[in-house]
């Protein structure tokens, strides 16, 4: 998005010195809403951050800007921890003021091992690209440190010396039988990955948005919509027994199935249908215990084996342990979704799912906003007596006035927590070389479920990307693990990993017949997130006008990160309408210009072109009469600009 407003002239010069009525030292997706949502109504916002690029944790990376941010990670991370441990000791008092740290400052552990944390809440990562020596390498340096924020430079195609030295013993054949025959076999090696890297826009978090969900009505209702585009989900999967099948949702899927019998068929309609206004018939499900899990409720339903891992992981999407009511919501909900955009109830924004967060940018920096990468804030200025922050003081010493002070949990360190309890996301993000499923179009989004192989462990989500996606180059495919964490990333994943794709232990190794089936891993990278979702503002000890928002959790959407939008902007500004439509732009009136008299009708436009040329006739009688043609190629325009405008609805309407 290269039209947002970025004021880096700020390295060297001083950010606006006026009052501020809110500060965001964060890109994330929902400080992001609340700062369209704010300067939209007509508020200043100041929206910084340290990092050199847009979206926080809910960014996109070019390969060869992943590459540099796991590079950046590892080397800078030992400078930073011993500033910023000076600058968390650093109170002082001024008059009634208190000047208490910002405490962003606190790096996050990168490693997936240790325990102490506080700083950015990307955790540590463990590349791994086929070669043995390079992972256990890139592992062992990982271990040795804590992570600071990233700040590789987004889009250079240059990478570091591990990156290259890999690139040159690491390229790998691949195989795919069912893919149609070629003449010459084509290899996509890692050279190939680095040399196409620009075409590849990797999340740091994987999410799909439901079509009726919050995420999807904000932006059609702000109008952000108009800042991107996306494509449907094409189909949805599951993994049963080692083999990958559809999932049948909608019901021409149901009746086209052939992995369900006639019987089956009948069972999962009938409940299909009963769940779609399950509340009309609370007789169904009350009177079972309260506590009793949904998973027994649909045994109780007669349901099969097989219809009960369709209902519970790959419809509904919920563990083994949710309760009855909460299932039965769940899968209403994408039912309802079904059918708006296409016949799955998902959407994806293309270009990935950084460009969400950054399309709110645009809409805050259309209204005024202020944006400046590369900057922070050093500490808050506390009024005792208020308790609340008058002011903050930024990392060139530059004292700016605010309101409200809106920051993300992983800038707060556990001195200011109540509680420090928090969750883990494992995530691992994959290339690979042809689909799970190969169909007869290529060009297919896929989500794929896969049941936990116990009733405690999780259920692993999979989100397969093609090329049209623009997040991978052709002849590629982009793949998201993800799933609550029970260990490390690569503990978690690497056994789904392995079951559904080839991975390459030795390079050139020829794969054997049975890993011939399956698609080839090209590239994989494992690495942990923190999920502070559960958390609210009684887990923390701040001012009262200090607003903490939690990172991304682990559920598919994003209707969490919303949700706490909204309920921040009204706590900011009760009595204001949370996002209202943006105008369009032939709609915007510029200072100084005034409101703009409304153009006449074609008719009128038409009578004031004669009566102008009778006036001219009385008027010059030693002149010849001015013809049509002869009129005034300025007047002419606007007669036949005006005209339609009056006669043509907008696109709006």
């Amino acid at each position: 998005m290269s039209n947002i407003l970025k004021t880096e002239a700020a390295q060297t010069k001083l950010l606006p010195a006026q009052t501020t009525e809110t500060i965001l030292p964060t890109f994330c997706l929902t400080e992001s809403v609340i700062a369209a949502a704010c300067s939209r109504v007509g508020q200043n916002v100041l929206h910084l951050d340290r990092r050199n690029y847009y979206a926080g944790n809910w960014a996109s990376f070019t390969f060869n800007g992943l590459l540099s941010w796991i590079e950046e990670y590892k080397v800078i991370i030992l400078s930073f921890s011993l500033r910023y441990k000076f600058m968390g000791t650093y109170v002082k008092f001024i008059e009634d003021e208190t000047k208490a740290p910002l405490t962003s400052c606190q790096p996050v552990n990168a490693e997936t091992v240790s325990e102490e944390t506080t700083g950015d809440s990307t955790e540590a990562q463990d590349t791994v690209t086929g070669d043995d020596t390079t992972a256990s390498d890139a592992k062992t340096q990982n271990e040795e440190h804590k992570v600071s924020e990233p700040k590789e430079e987004q889009h250079t195609s240059d990478i570091s010396e591990p990156s290259q030295s890999q690139e040159e013993k690491d390229p790998q054949p691949i195989s795919s039988p069912a893919d149609p025959p070629v003449d010459v076999e084509k290899k996509i090696t890692y050279q190939k990955l680095v040399k196409e890297g620009r075409r590849f826009n990797i999340d740091l978090v994987s999410k799909l948005m439901y079509s009726r969900g919050a995420l999807v009505d904000l932006l059609i209702k702000s109008n952000v919509s108009r800042y991107a585009e996306f494509k449907n989900i094409g189909r949805i999967l599951t993994c049963r027994n080692g083999k990958v099948k559809q999932v049948p949702c909608s019901r021409a899927d149901v009746f086209a199935s052939k992995q369900l019998t006639v019987v089956e068929k009948r069972m999962l309609m009938k409940f299909l249908t009963f769940c779609l206004d399950f509340e009309q018939h609370p007789e169904e499900y009350q009177g079972m215990t309260p506590c009793e899990p949904f998973r027994e409720f649909l045994k109780n339903k007669k349901l099969t084996e097989n219809l009960q891992d369709f209902v519970l992981h790959s419809i509904a999407m919920v563990t083994q342990q949710t309760l009855t009511e909460e299932g039965l919501k769940a899968t209403q909900h994408f039912l309802r979704c079904l059918g708006r955009y296409g016949n799955t109830p998902f959407l994806f924004p293309l270009y990935g799912l950084g460009e969400i967060p950054q399309c709110f940018c645009r809409m805050c920096a259309v209204f005024g906003g202020i944006y400046c990468l590369r900057h922070s804030v050093q500490c808050l200025v506390v009024d005792k007596a208020s308790n609340k922050v008058k002011a903050v003081i930024d990392t060139r010493g530059q004292k700016i006035s605010c309101s409200h002070f809106v920051v993300e949990d992983s800038y707060i360190r556990d001195e200011q927590r109540q509680s420090t309890a928090y969750r883990q996301i494992s995530r691992a993000v994959l290339i690979t070389d042809r689909s799970v499923l190969p169909s007869e179009s290529d060009q297919q989004i896929s989500l794929v479920t896969i049941p936990p192989l116990e009733s405690s462990a999780p259920a692993v989500r999979m989100v397969e990307l093609c090329s049209s996606s623009m997040t991978c180059m052709p002849g590629t495919y982009l793949v998201h693990f993800t799933c609550s964490s029970s260990g490390t990333a690569q503990e978690d994943l690497a056994p789904v990993v392995s079951e559904l794709f080839h991975v390459s232990t030795i390079p050139g190794e020829e794969p054997s017949e049975e890993e011939r089936s399956k698609p080839a891993v090209l590239w994989v990278m494992y690495f942990n997130m923190r999920d502070t979702s559960a958390l609210d503002s009684s887990s923390y000890s701040l001012p009262s006008n200090v607003h903490v928002c939690t990172g991304p959790d682990g559920s598919l959407g994003s209707d969490c990160s919303i949700k706490l939008a909204e309920s921040v902007f009204h706590h900011i500004l009760p009595d204001e309408e949370f996002c209202p439509p943006a105008p369009n732009p032939e709609d915007i009136i510029y200072d100084g210009d005034g409101p703009q008299a409304e153009g006449p009708g074609f008719d009128e436009s038409a009578n004031t072109e004669a009566d102008k040329s009778q006036a001219e006739e009385e008027g010059a009688t030693h002149e010849k009469s001015p013809s049509t043609e002869s009129s005034d190629p300025a007047e002419m325009d606007s007669v036949t600009q005006q005209a339609p405008s009056d006669t043509t609805p907008s696109s709006e309407e």
